[in-house]
């Protein structure tokens, strides 16, 4: 008999027998679940310390002094932004996607969870019912698997969030500490990494592609996936408009509004690597790992205009001396597979390997013509490239041309892109450079750049590179110079020099002037203006090596670096950027010592200071090192250099206040320029690191000068041209300054010193000098035997 033919009252007292033990079931099973929950998931859940006193993690962050962001260090890239700041819209935008009742339940979407329950059940595993407060319970206590004994402990947990803090904390706590891709962590981080500006500044459109992100950051990852992350927003957006949250007309707008994402992740916009760097160690010798999760900010002196110009300044000429000097060639040859897929991995496997250096761009060379060339970038295009963009590799064109160079399918070559949109071929330069600026009273530096590209090489030039500073040194010894008695109109005898092996105790030497010219007697100005190498040799003779070597002490210069020998005065020994810069500070602020500094501030994550630096208005008198009148004096011959001397090229800036040196140490190994001007200081450098020379027609004037200029001619526009007052104790005679001291009854002294005994009579200052007669006053030491000396020039390598 089947149940059909049953009288009706058995089948009702069936389905009644059934549904009791279903519900009898129901109950006991809801009873055991309610047991388990009480008596084992609640009394283990964690402690909510981690969220009732939460301490996010806030990256080390450095900036320069007007508030421009310049670097980033810790794992996790964070902006936390108080609930009272976060925008209506951004959490009404999220609210719509994620948790449309969070203002209604108690921690529990019940008939949300029912749902993604029943879905779960079916085998489909794919549908969550978690609300807000249980992403706040997973994200700090739980991990993200889909077990039922996790569910059910997050379900818990979130009930027990939901008694300790109100609404607004628990939406705090999940809009700072979400994961939003990109190593961004909240909405303020997000809102800078993908859109590069505050999230108050988000539009409609905007700040819906950031509500997107928290289901699944790397799939609707705007920078990465731009299609799946459109698709994402378009269904926020109609959440928000169902909601009413947004007008019909605002959802229309931000539909169809085409968003700029910032691809770069976390690059910033000016280039400071090696400044972020220094600064970076500084915090962490104090603070160990905590510096990066403690939300330390560091203040440093950079202004951003002056570091983006020296930054793009040493770049151009850099890439400028690279070309001068030739194309070296492809940087790898690789085997372009017949199969079009398989190429493309093999391109895509060889761009890898060569990031790019800004600008800079690794391609694949497919086909090689007369008049132009086809390649393949990172991605994926193929840009054709003729013209004046094969300047730089013509000859490797040529079927002559030796195979490591030759241009042909399968080369890994660099290209740049010019300011009018054409490609051209480029190579990555292996010159090494550096430049820095300080100011001229505080010593707070306004720029540095430590090198071509720091993510190439993390050597800093201007702070560990120590160089032969070759004539760039000059200065100090014609400034040791005027303390003995010389003044600007000393003539001296630009003649050949020769010293023998007896009297330099080493072996014989002839110094040079660079252009193997001599002139015969010519003022000590115009020797300086024109860096004339015997002369100088000429003058330390004369003031004796001791004297000037222990004169250089007053600028800040290492003395065990520099050779207490007459090569000292071509600048054989030993500086950095850095230290020549702080040197040349004492010539631009009137004779006193400056100390460059960096971090002018740091405070920590609530804002607090923990160490400042005041800058100095005025230079104290416990800072002078120099008399006034000797840098007033050695300032006016400086501004000489740059105005009909080697450093003539500055002239064209068109101000009356700046003053340098150029620098060429021997061989060309070393080229500098150093000055100063509007109370900046400035140095550049350019130079290899394995010591090998610049080229035979290279020279300060025409690798680091340019730079120098580049930069000036930016940093000066804001400040006006500093005429300053003559010192007391200074007389002109016939155009030139002395010390009162030194007129007497003549005021011009002549010096020929080849004929000089060492260990000669001194003279009284002030009189008319003959013919082998040493300039000292009275009193001085008598000049050093130089055959006592060592004249050997010492050789310095990169990094010494």
């Amino acid at each position: 008999m089947t149940t059909s033919n049953l009288p009706a009252w058995v089948n009702r007292r069936n389905l009644i027998r059934a549904a009791i033990g279903a519900g009898l079931a129901a109950l006991v099973g809801g009873g055991l679940l309610l047991a388990y929950l009480l008596l084992y998931v609640a009394p283990n859940l964690p402690s909510l310390d981690a969220i009732t006193d939460y301490r996010p993690k806030i990256p080390l962050r450095i900036y320069t002094a007007d508030n421009a962001l310049i670097g980033e260090f810790g794992e996790e890239h964070r902006d936390f932004i108080p609930i009272k700041d976060m925008p209506e819209l951004m959490k009404k935008s999220l609210l719509a996607i994620e948790d449309k009742r969070f203002y209604e339940h108690n921690g529990i979407d019940w008939k949300r969870a029912l749902g993604a329950a029943k879905a779960n059940l079916g085998g489909a595993m794919r549908q969550g019912g978690s609300t807000i407060t249980m992403q706040v319970a997973r994200n700090f206590f739980l991990t993200r698997d889909k077990f039922y004994s996790r569910k059910l402990t997050e379900v818990m947990l979130a009930l027990k969030i939901e008694a300790a803090l109100s609404k607004e904390q628990i939406l705090e706590l999940y809009m700072n500490q979400i994961y939003l891709g990109q190593r961004s962590f909240g909405f303020g981080a997000a809102a800078q990494t993908y859109f590069g500006k505050p999230l108050k500044d988000l539009d409609v459109a905007e700040t819906a592609m950031l509500a997107g992100l928290p289901q699944n950051p790397a799939r609707h990852n705007p920078a990465v996936n731009p299609k799946r992350a459109k698709q994402r927003q378009q269904v926020v957006l109609r959440a928000m408009r169902d909601l009413d949250y947004i007008t019909d007309a605002q959802y229309q707008k931000a539909s169809h509004e085409t968003l700029h994402i910032n691809r770069k992740g976390q690059d910033f916009d000016v280039h400071a690597e090696y400044v972020a760097e220094l600064a970076r160690q500084t915090v962490y010798a104090q603070f160990k790992e905590e510096a990066y999760t403690r939300g330390i900010s560091v203040y440093t002196t950079i202004l951003k205009a002056d570091q983006k110009a020296a930054y793009d300044s040493m770049r151009r000429n850099v890439l400028n001396y690279d070309q001068r000097h030739g194309y070296r060639g492809p940087e790898a040859f690789i085997t372009l597979p017949a199969n079009e897929d398989e190429r493309d991995d093999a391109i895509e496997d060889a761009l890898q390997k060569r990031p790019g250096s800004d600008g800079l761009i690794p391609a694949v060379v497919l086909e090689v013509g007369a008049k132009a060339i086809k390649v393949q970038n990172p991605s994926g295009e193929e840009i054709t490239i003729s013209g004046d963009g094969l300047r730089l590799a013509a000859g490797a064109l040529s079927d002559k041309a030796k195979d490591a160079i030759r241009l042909r399918p399968g080369a890994v070559i660099r290209i740049l892109q010019g300011d009018k949109g054409g490609w051209a071929v480029s190579q990555v330069p292996q010159v090494s450079a550096g430049f820095v600026s300080i100011d001229a009273v505080t010593g707070g530096y306004h720029a540095m750049v430590g090198g071509f590209d720091f993510n190439l090489q993390k050597f800093n030039h201007v702070t560990q590179a120590w160089r032969q500073p070759g004539s760039s040194i000059k200065p100090f010894v014609y400034s040791a110079a005027l303390e003995r008695g010389f003044s600007p109109a000393t003539l001296i005898n630009d003649a050949p020099l020769n010293l023998t092996g007896a009297e330099t105790g080493n072996e014989a030497w002839s110094p040079k002037n660079d252009d193997g010219k001599f002139d015969g007697p010519i003022t000590m100005r115009t020797a300086l203006a024109e860096s004339k190498n015997v002369v100088s040799v000429r003058i330390l003779r004369a003031i004796t090596v001791p004297y000037a070597h222990g004169y250089l002490g007053k600028f800040g210069f290492d003395l065990a670096k520099h050779p207490k020998n007459l090569t000292m005065a071509l600048g054989t020994g030993a500086v950095t950027p850095t230290q020549l810069a702080g040197a040349y500070a004492v010539f631009a602020n009137g004779g006193y010592s400056v100390e460059p500094y960096l971090i002018a501030k740091i405070v920590d994550g609530d804002g607090k200071i923990i160490s400042e630096v005041k800058p100095r208005d005025t230079l104290p008198d416990d800072a002078r090192v120099i008399d006034p009148r000797n840098a007033y004096v050695t300032d006016s011959m400086l501004r000489q250099v740059t105005r009909t001397g080697t450093g003539g090229a500055v002239a064209r800036l068109g101000r009356p206040d700046l003053a340098g040196k150029t620098g060429t140490s021997s061989d060309a190994v070393d080229g500098w320029f150093a000055g100063y001007g509007g109370g900046i200081v400035a140095v550049s450098w350019m130079g290899y690191d394995d010591s090998r020379s610049l080229g035979g027609k290279e020279f300060g004037a025409t690798v680091a000068l340019p730079i120098w200029i580049d930069y000036m001619k930016v940093a000066m526009q804001s400040r006006p041209p500093q005429e300053r007052p003559v010192p007391a104790g200074l007389t002109q005679v016939d155009g030139e300054w002395l010390y009162d001291e030194f007129t007497g009854d003549a005021a011009r002294h002549t010096l020929d010193m080849d004929d000089q005994p060492a260990g000669a009579e001194n003279v009284t200052p002030g009189e008319v000098l003959t013919p082998g007669t040493p300039v000292a006053p009275a009193g001085a030491p008598a000049p050093a035997a130089p055959g006592a000396e060592n004249i050997k020039p010492v050789p310095t390598g990169p990094g010494r």
